[in-house]
């Protein structure tokens, strides 16, 4: 398994995640834009704008490499100059306030031969948390884990909680999902090859998860009040994005691509003082299940 290999692979994760999502949305097609990085390597930005369920959406593909920047080995606890680094990432912000936000991340880091490992993970925010909705995601997240390891699942959702959790707020981004980083054989049952298995599994699962997300709640009516509440929650989105995600500091420490870096952001968000939701209402429930360690499977 070499670099080039998995970075291939990853390639063609992100054809078939695009060409599924314009079959999804109906009406929009993305616009790629080819891009170098300054220090090495490259990628291919793809976007699609204003569908039909699709509000702004990114599938991003990169390969890069290059001499690693001071403040990152140190946060690595690394000594090697040189890294490579190949991944797929999304972002889906949708335009009915019923169909949520999702996230997905699948990537490979290499220094070296003994310095090397995957991370990933997928996440869901609804707008609005709809328990059969999140207890479709997860099952299908533990059907994706429990093809490899039994462990994955509950040991992923646990990081998850505690990783896509907005301190400030004392609430988490979403409804959490599966995350993790640094794995490697010496962290599991299993090889380096059937790691990379497992991070391609979860890439392929995207588009089937979240069609059948998007096709259960595309066509609920919505009101203005609705798109007030969806804009306040993809402000709680932004925040965690440019405040504790990890993935965007690595990018902006790495010299990275900003409209890349940046395509997780919506078109449009609120950020209104002291929002608070009526009591009893949707909005409110949402807010109530925005907590660590639920467990979504059992509701």
């Amino acid at each position: 398994m070499h670099k080039e290999d998995i970075a291939d692979r990853y390639r063609h994760i992100q054809d078939g995640i695009c060409k599924g999502l314009e079959a999804l949305d109906g009406k929009g097609s993305f616009v790629e834009e080819l891009w170098q990085r300054d220090g090495g390597g490259g990628g291919r930005t793809r976007i699609i704008q204003d569908g039909a369920v699709i509000e702004k959406g990114g599938v991003n593909f990169s390969a890069v490499h290059g001499a690693l920047p001071d403040a990152v080995k140190e946060a690595f606890g690394v000594d090697e100059s040189n890294f490579f680094a190949t991944g797929v990432s999304i972002v889906i912000h949708p335009g009915n306030p019923f169909v949520p936000i999702i996230h997905m991340n699948i990537r490979y880091f290499e220094l070296n031969d003994q310095v090397r490992w995957f991370g990933g993970g997928i996440d869901l925010t609804p707008h609005y948390i709809d328990l059969d909705d999140a207890a479709f995601f997860h099952g299908e997240l533990k059907r994706v884990c429990d093809g490899f390891d039994p462990l994955f699942y509950p040991n992923f959702k646990a990081i998850a909680d505690r990783y896509f959790y907005i301190k400030h707020r004392q609430e988490t981004r979403g409804i959490g999902g599966i995350f993790y980083d640094r794995l490697t054989p010496e962290k599991t049952s299993l090889s380096w090859e059937e790691i990379f298995d497992f991070s391609c599994a979860l890439g392929n699962a995207f588009v089937p998860i979240y069609a059948e997300l998007v096709n259960r709640n595309r066509q609920r009516d919505f009101t203005e009040e609705n798109i007030r509440w969806q804009h306040l929650r993809r402000g709680r989105y932004v925040e965690f994005n440019l405040v504790y995600d990890a993935g965007t500091k690595f990018g902006l420490e790495t010299n990275g691509r900003i409209e890349s870096i940046l395509m997780s952001l919506p078109p449009h968000a609120q950020w209104a003082y002291d929002a608070k939701p009526a009591p009893g209402s949707a909005e409110a429930h949402t807010l109530s299940m925005l907590k660590q360690g639920i467990d979504w499977l059992s509701r």
